[in-house]
């Protein structure tokens, strides 16, 4: 199991880190890492193109296959174009999903507020474009030098690292999350498993089922507070005009039931 948990660390440090999905695993490098170990194909990674997919040959003593390729042109490096989103800003609305959708939080701004991107930090992984509902973000080449190995290394430490913090606080964001989310669902149990495994990375804390439990008993017990409240003064406007004996008993009842809702 050890052996088995280095080969996937080993096999995640080689991919770029983009979290874009397009291999198939839609949540990011480490699913994507753990079914390599299990028998998949390992030239499925197409922001790291041929050189990713030779040196997981090597690592894991396969034969070389060709890598899928991408739209993009192909570098210096041997990889496809690093490419950038940026988003029309004077055509953003605010509406902050694509904000929730990357993976490495490259986008500030909030609700009803224009929205900016981040670029030294955008990995171009396109998970932003689908929710946003105007169609106002495009996708450039990225103008920079193309890295030099030991700097595109420290770039996938800190996106890896960008990418964990991510998911710790999506989660603690999960069990009062309004709206619909934007993106795939994460294995956060993988995660949460690797990120024990390396001090440098952020740790993932996942709630326990008696939390889970406790934040749904509160939900439905505001959800109810406010039902009773809005009844109590309808009732009370109404005995106000005229009185009621039958509506006065429904009075009293709903404020034994206020009372005990409250603990009161």
């Amino acid at each position: 199991m050890i052996l088995h948990t280095q080969l996937i660390q080993q096999i995640d440090a080689l991919l770029p880190q983009t979290q874009c999905g397009l291999c198939g695993h839609r949540d990011g490098c480490l699913p994507y890492a753990q079914s390599i170990v299990a028998g998949e194909a390992a030239n499925k990674c197409i922001p790291g193109g041929q050189p990713v997919a030779d040196e997981l040959a090597r690592l894991l003593n396969r034969p070389a296959l060709i890598a899928e390729q991408s739209v993009w042109p192909i570098q210096t490096d041997g990889r496809p174009q690093r490419m950038k989103a940026v988003i029309r800003e004077d055509e953003c609305i605010g509406c902050t999903k694509c904000i929730s959708a990357c993976p490495v939080d490259a986008i500030i701004g909030s609700a009803k507020v224009m929205h900016s991107i981040l670029t030294d930090l955008c990995t171009g992984c396109e998970l932003c474009i689908p929710p946003c509902p105007v169609d106002c973000i495009d996708l450039v080449e990225d103008i920079q030098i193309v890295p030099a190995e030991q700097q595109r290394i420290a770039e996938q430490d800190d996106l890896r690292s960008r990418y964990y913090a991510h998911i710790q606080r999506e989660e603690s964001r999960r069990l009062t999350r309004k709206g619909p989310v934007v993106r795939a669902e994460i294995d956060t149990q993988l995660f949460a498993q690797f990120s024990q495994k390396d001090t440098l990375l952020p740790n993932i804390q996942i709630p326990s089922n008696t939390e889970t439990a406790v934040s749904s008993i509160d939900a439905k017990s505001t959800i109810e507070l406010a039902k009773v409240r809005s009844q109590l003064k309808k009732l009370e406007k109404q005995l106000a005009v005229r009185p009621d004996p039958i509506k006065q008993q429904q009075l009293i009842d709903l404020q034994k039931q206020l009372n005990n809702l409250q603990g009161t």
